[in-house]
C-alpha cells in the first residue's frame, strides 16, 4: 500500500528511470578526473602521509558524490560544497575552489538544477574570496589572482550542463513529435481504409439490393405471363432482367476493379443521367414513378448526383420489396445553395418493413449524406406512405 492509502500498491522501477537515475559514463570520468585533480595536488605539494591519506579521502568522497547526483543531486550538490569547505579548514594540499567542484556543477546544470549550482558556485567563490581577506591577503592580489578565472571555470561548466540538458530535450520532443506525426499517419491510413471499406459495402449493397428486386419482380411477371400465354409481356420482363443485370455487373466491375487497383479506364459513377434509366427501369417493374425536376441539375457535381441517384435507388428498391405502393414520386430541386430530394409512396408506410430499409438501407443513405455535410429524414407520411427527404448544402462541394 502506498502512503497516500490509494490502494494503487507500489510503483513498479522502470528501466527507463534506472536509466535516468544511473551514473553515466561522463559522470564516471569526471569522478576520475577528480581523483586524478586531488592526487596531483598530493603530488604538488608533497604533502606528509597522514595529510596525503586523508586528502585521498575527501577525493574518494567527492568522487562517489558525484556518481549519486543524477538521483540526489541537490544533496549532492550541497555535500560536495561542504566537502571542499571542509577539505581548506583542514589545510590539505590547495587544488582551488572551481575545478573539484565544476564537475558536481555541470551535472546539476545538466539536470535542470541550474539555480542550486549556480548558488553553490558563488557561495563557494564568495566563502574563498572572503577567507583569503581574512588571512590578510591584500585584496587586489585575492580579486586578480585566479578569482576571474574560477568564476567563468564556473559559468562555463553550468553553461554547458544546461546546453546539454536543452540539446537533449530538444532531441527528445522531436523524436516524440515524429513518433505522433508516424501514428497519425498509420491513423489516418486506417482511417481510409476503414472508408474506402465502407463505400464499397455502400456500393455493393445498393447495386445488388436494387438488382435483386427488379430481378425477382420481373421474374414473378414472367412466369405469370408464360402461364397465361403471355409471350410479349414474358419477353419484356425477361429483357428487363436482362437490363438490370447488365447494369449491375458493369458497377460491380468498377467497384471491384477500385478494389484491386485494377490499371484502365473506370465506369462513371451513376448520377443524374442514369436517374432516369433507374425510374424507367422501375416503371417496367410494374411501379408508377413520377419524377419531378425543378431547377437545373446539368452543373452540378459528380459526387451530389452519384449521392442522388444511390438515395433514389435504394429509396425505390424499398418500395418495391417492403411497400406494396401502387405509386411513388420523386421530387427534386435544386437551387444555388442547396439540392432537395424527395421520394414519396402509397405504400404501408413503416408498418412491417424489414432490417433491410430501416437498417442497413436507410443507414447507408445516411452516411452517403453526412459525408456531403446534408441532412436526411424519414417516416411515414399523414396518408400512410413512406416519404424518403434528403438536403444537401451545394456550397463548398468540390465539382
Amino acid at each position: 500500500m502506498p502512503a497516500d492509502g490509494s490502494g494503487a500498491g507500489p510503483r513498479r522501477l522502470r528501466l527507463t528511470d534506472v536509466q535516468a537515475t544511473s551514473p553515466t559514463r561522463t559522470e564516471a570520468l569526471l569522478a576520475v578526473a577528480i581523483l586524478g585533480l586531488v592526487a596531483a595536488a598530493i603530488a604538488t605539494e608533497d604533502a606528509p602521509t597522514s595529510q596525503a591519506a586523508l586528502a585521498g579521502g575527501f577525493g574518494v568522497g567527492l568522487a562517489g558524490l558525484l556518481l549519486v547526483a543524477r538521483r540526489w543531486t541537490v544533496p549532492a550538490l550541497l555535500a560536495t560544497a561542504a566537502g571542499i569547505l571542509g577539505y581548506y579548514a583542514l589545510e590539505l594540499p590547495p587544488v582551488g575552489v572551481a575545478a573539484p567542484a565544476a564537475a558536481i556543477l555541470y551535472v546539476a546544470a545538466q539536470r535542470g538544477r541550474v539555480v542550486p549550482a549556480a548558488a553553490v558556485g558563488g557561495s563557494l567563490l564568495a566563502v574563498s574570496v572572503a577567507a583569503r581577506l581574512v588571512e590578510g591577503d591584500d585584496i587586489s592580489v585575492v580579486i586578480g589572482a585566479g578569482l576571474g578565472s574560477e568564476a567563468a571555470l564556473i559559468l562555463a561548466v553550468i553553461a554547458l550542463g544546461d546546453a546539454v540538458r536543452n540539446r537533449r530535450s530538444l532531441r527528445v520532443t522531436l523524436a516524440r513529435q515524429a513518433a505522433s506525426a508516424a501514428e497519425e499517419r498509420r491513423r489516418e491510413a486506417a482511417r481510409q481504409v476503414e472508408a474506402e471499406r465502407l463505400r464499397i459495402a455502400r456500393e455493393v449493397h445498393d447495386t445488388l439490393g436494387h438488382t435483386m428486386s427488379v430481378v425477382t419482380l420481373q421474374s414473378a411477371v414472367a412466369r405469370e405471363a408464360l402461364a397465361d400465354a403471355e409471350p410479349e409481356r414474358a419477353e419484356a420482363a425477361l429483357a428487363a432482367i436482362h437490363s438490370v443485370s447488365g447494369s449491375a455487373m458493369a458497377e460491380l466491375r468498377a467497384t471491384l476493379g477500385t478494389l484491386r487497383r485494377e490499371p484502365g479506364p473506370r465506369e462513371p459513377a451513376p448520377g443524374f443521367t442514369q436517374l432516369r434509366t433507374l425510374i424507367e427501369g422501375v416503371r417496367r417493374g410494374g411501379l408508377p414513378v413520377e419524377l419531378r425536376l425543378d431547377g437545373s441539375v446539368d452543373a452540378l457535381p459528380t459526387v451530389v448526383g452519384s449521392t442522388v441517384y444511390r438515395i433514389v435507388q435504394e429509396a425505390l428498391t424499398n418500395v418495391l420489396r417492403h411497400a406494396q405502393a401502387t405509386r411513388a414520386t420523386v421530387t427534386i430541386r435544386a437551387t444555388p445553395a442547396r439540392l432537395s430530394v424527395e421520394v414519396v409512396d402509397d405504400g404501408r408506410g413503416s408498418t412491417g418493413r424489414t432490417a433491410v430499409e430501416t437498417g442497413q438501407g436507410l443507414r447507408g443513405m445516411s452516411e452517403r449524406v453526412a459525408l456531403l455535410g446534408g441532412t436526411l429524414d424519414a417516416g411515414e407520411t399523414a396518408d400512410g406512405g413512406f416519404r424518403v427527404s434528403v438536403h444537401l448544402p451545394l456550397a463548398g462541394v468540390a465539382a
